[in-house]
């Protein structure tokens, strides 16, 4: 059924503001985040024919991801039920994502397959909304992925609102250090420090914001899992000091960590604080902001 061979990249993400507003009655937390998609680290994922209309994953520096919780699979299979175009294909998957890294990796990866198997279904295809929906099912931070501009994000992440934001003109120092946090826990951690309070109904609906929100400033930004993971984690937080010393007008954790990014005014002083780093032996991508 399918087509040549494609090696397809899937970008990462950083959240540039993280405001957890309280647990929601299904027992998700309800949220207010802005996404920033970044070319780098990225995961790399090649689709090879499969002789069958079966599914075939291979990541061979991680084999735990070879299995059907891996959410290209997910999404391969979402996507057939709900089209009917199911083609067979062989997956490898290169990681270059950190897990437990707040960087968005398997999200990524969905998103990406879920958009190749729209551009080859043809009549099948899903219009944007239908994929958006179908993204959203298979994880909350998927559809903005798929959407891979900046946006402001509501509910569990999954209520986007694109965001006017320009740093053009900087350059991000993204340290990924040896430490896995696990998101769940950080959750729970957050909900201790902060007695569990429950989100208001009205923060259900859309996130905070016009449709033009203003590019966002430094002193808007903020992540509220900062505190818990830093106490849990200590090295986070000498990170982000290291990245504001060497000279970053902003520094923060993404998501629930353990990435850190620093927002560099010239490439030049990014590329000083990267090397830096390197040398603790920390691995550090380095990316001129879109």
């Amino acid at each position: 059924m399918i087509m040549d061979t494609v090696t397809l990249i899937a970008p990462a993400k950083i959240n540039l503001h993280l405001e957890i507003r309280g647990l929601r009655e299904d027992g998700y937390h309800e949220l207010h985040t802005l996404f920033y998609p970044v070319d780098m680290p990225c995961d790399l994922i090649k689709i090879e024919p499969a002789p069958d209309n079966d599914f075939y994953i291979r990541c061979p520096d991680n084999p735990d991801l070879e299995t059907t919780s891996n959410l290209i699979y997910k999404a391969w299979k979402a996507y057939g039920t709900a089209t009917g175009f199911k083609p067979g294909v062989f997956v490898t998957l290169t990681k270059r994502i950190p897990m437990g890294g707040g960087l968005g990796g398997g999200s990524s990866n969905a998103a990406t397959m879920l958009k190749w198997l729209n551009d080859e279904a043809g009549d099948a295809a899903l219009v944007p909304d239908e994929l958006l929906s179908l993204g959203a099912a298979i994880g909350a931070d998927v559809p903005f992925f798929l959407m891979n501009a900046p946006a402001w994000a509501g509910g569990i992440g999954e209520k986007l609102e694109p965001a006017d934001v320009d740093l053009s003109d900087k350059t991000l120092v993204i340290a990924c250090p040896a430490i896995h946090v696990d998101t769940p826990w950080a959750f729970r951690a957050w909900d201790e420090k902060n007695g569990s309070p429950q989100a208001p109904e009205s923060l259900t609906s859309q996130p905070s914001g016009s449709k033009n929100p203003s590019p966002v400033s430094p002193p808007d930004m903020r992540n509220d899992f900062e505190p818990v993971v830093f106490d849990e984690f200590p090295t986070l937080r000498e990170i982000k000091e290291k990245l504001l010393a060497a000279g970053a007008e902003f520094a923060a954790m993404s998501g629930s960590g353990a990435a850190l990014f620093g927002i560099y005014p010239t490439r030049e002083s990014a590329m000083s604080a990267a090397l830096a780093l390197e040398s603790e032996g920390i691995e550090i991508f380095t990316v001129d902001c879109r």
